[in-house]
């Protein structure tokens, strides 16, 4: 079996979550709900990104997943209908991020000490008779030892919403992909 996207962009990592939810619905509407849904959907998600800096409590335009690379994730890659990696690459335990601007094909071998990078996939994966899980995955590596110790104590702290955050995304993606068509904003 081949390996994830994650495993062919960040093999080492120091820090790892995952999440995943069923779905009542085939792969294919997953995967088109996965790029429609708005992530940030929940007021509580609205409120954790604002106090992060990645989004404007005013702002009225959804979250999508390509609204999150046009906000500095870079598109590492993708398996068409079946997994997107998206990256990033910062000081993270900075209060303004600290990101650093790299290059999708750079990013795999970017080493600079003082920083972290951060691989973000969501999977879609089919389990017969019109179920599918919806996995995403967290990977962080910090690039030296004070990083790594910076990490952690920010790591602390955020863990638990970030966790959060990605149950909702998850959410918003399954009722996105059982809603009627009808209903979808277009």
């Amino acid at each position: 079996m081949a390996g994830t996207l994650a495993d062919d962009y960040l093999p080492a990592y120091d820090v790892l979550m995952r999440h995943a939810v069923r779905v009542a619905a085939p792969a294919p509407a997953v995967w088109a709900a996965l790029h429609r849904a708005d992530f940030a959907g929940a007021w509580y998600v609205r409120a954790l990104l604002a106090l992060r800096g990645l989004r404007r409590p005013a702002q009225v335009h959804r979250l999508t997943l390509d609204r999150l690379v046009a906000g500095g994730f870079l598109r590492l890659g993708e398996r068409e209908g079946r997994e997107v990696a998206l990256g990033l690459v910062g000081r993270f335990w900075m209060p303004s991020g600290g990101r650093v601007k790299v290059r999708p094909d750079a990013f795999r071998d970017f080493g600079e000490s003082g920083n972290a990078k951060v691989v973000w996939t969501f999977a879609v994966e089919p389990l017969g008779t019109g179920t599918t899980r919806l996995v995403t995955e967290t990977r962080v590596q910090c690039l030296d030892a004070a990083s790594r110790r910076r990490f952690r104590l920010y790591w602390l702290v955020v863990r638990p919403f970030s966790g959060l955050i990605r149950h909702a995304m998850l959410g918003a993606v399954a009722r996105e992909a059982t809603r009627p068509a009808a209903t979808r904003p277009v």
